[in-house]
């Protein structure tokens, strides 16, 4: 079966260079457009894409509000949403992925990247180098708790060892990098990340890092 892929952008060269990327490949396949966040939720309704590919500053409703209405509580539908945005410290992409995004793409990435991001979204996983969600996170430590306020409960309801992974995956590590800290295998690296999201209810990594900032648990710039 082919990813459904929903092109949302309120340029259209823009979507209609997007398609012949992504057309050319045989796992993928693009079921329709939008040009605004609106038109976006009626195409979702309408068409129940594997994954939205989401840019962020449109007229009528951004994708932040859009990504919120298509992923957010008590939405039961298959999509996914990648954002796309032109800037890599974009302080809507902070936003967008406590929205529900499951990552971001910069717009001028190579074809083989967008692609490949695809699959992975589509997948389930999260499309966001951790490092960059950091850097993102720091960025704009402004809008995030000072670290000063309450644990949140449901933070007790991890182990210790849970916590530290927590904690590394929101410094930025990949699953190998964590295995190679805590001298463990990346299975069980990948087992401790999968009981950390389904505690905290959380949708992948790229939220898991953002719960741990927003909780106090690490602080912006922290090392």
């Amino acid at each position: 079966m082919a990813i459904r892929v929903l092109l949302v952008d309120d340029q259209p060269l823009l979507r209609t260079g997007f398609r012949m990327i992504l057309e050319a490949e045989q796992d993928l396949a693009v079921v329709g457009e939008a040009g605004d966040g609106l038109q976006a939720l009626d195409q979702v309704r309408a068409l129940q894409p594997d994954v939205v590919l989401m840019d962020i500053r449109m007229p009528r409703m951004d994708g932040v509000e859009a990504t919120r209405q298509i992923t957010g509580p008590g939405r039961d539908g298959p999509a996914k949403v990648l954002v796309l945005t032109t800037f890599d410290l974009d302080e809507y992409v902070v936003e967008a992925l406590r929205a529900g995004a499951s990552g971001f793409l910069l717009k001028d990435a190579p074809a083989n990247e967008l692609v490949q991001a695809i699959r992975v979204v589509a997948s389930g996983e999260a499309m966001l180098a951790p490092s960059i969600t950091r850097r993102l996170l720091d960025k704009y430590a402004t809008h995030l708790p000072s670290g000063e306020e309450p644990v949140p409960d449901t933070l007790h309801t991890l182990t210790d060892r849970e916590v530290e992974v927590l904690k590394l995956v929101a410094r930025g590590l990949s699953n190998a990098e964590i295995a190679a800290d805590l001298f463990v295998s990346e299975t069980t690296v990948k087992t401790h990340v999968g009981h950390v999201l389904t505690k905290l209810g959380l949708r992948d990594r790229v939220q898991a890092a953002v719960y741990a900032y927003e909780s106090g648990l690490v602080r912006p710039g922290a090392q």
